[in-house]
């Protein structure tokens, strides 16, 4: 008879993603992950599998519940302008409000890995996809209403506010300055014009 887990999965998981997130995939070793998870070497592969497998569903949990939040930001609002408004604000506010500064772990992982780890890459280019499809509804939806000119085409600007929000995540990393990024979200809007 299999013996029951004493643990939480979901919760380790995301202890998981903390970890991961703050040390990155390299600078976590299989020790960190037993003491931070607080289960044993052999319940952590039972359950988990190796590192990488671990680091594989720490990302896929990560990327589900923060690509369902920026894109229901996206497509709840009424208005397309004021909907990457309000993504822009929440990346900077979410990003602020992290003492560690530890930037966004999908780009973080992308920065780290997805040159040579096929998995990873796959991963990031189906989350980057998403957010495109995403952004790019909302601009198109902004231009066919009249709101966002059509001096540009729709995809390249949510290109342009894709590349805005990855450049915040990653400059999170280094400062904690709110007119910075309050810079950021301005002139990011004002391509919108």
């Amino acid at each position: 008879m299999a013996r029951s887990k004493d643990f939480d999965e979901a919760e380790v998981l995301s202890k998981a993603v903390c970890i991961f997130w703050h040390k990155g995939y390299n600078g976590t070793s299989m020790q960190d992950l037993v003491e931070g998870l607080g289960i044993s070497r052999s319940s952590l592969y039972d359950t988990f599998g190796d590192k990488h497998a671990l680091y594989i569903k720490a990302l896929d949990s990560y990327q589900k519940s923060g690509g369902d939040q920026m894109c229901s930001i996206i497509k709840d609002e009424a208005s397309a302008k004021e909907a990457i408004k309000k993504l822009l604000e929440l990346t900077t506010r979410d990003l602020l409000n992290d003492e560690q500064r530890k930037g966004c772990f999908m780009v973080n992982a992308e920065i780290e890995l997805a040159a040579h780890d096929a998995e990873v890459k796959e991963m990031i280019c189906r989350n980057e996809q998403q957010f495109e499809k995403a952004v790019y509804l909302a601009v198109k939806k902004g231009q066919d209403s009249g709101e966002i000119h059509n001096r540009q085409d729709a995809l390249a600007l949510a290109r342009f506010i894709i590349n805005a929000v990855r450049g915040m995540q990653v400059s999170a990393k280094a400062t904690a300055d709110k007119a910075f990024f309050d810079d950021i979200i301005k002139t990011t809007l004002s391509v919108l014009d």
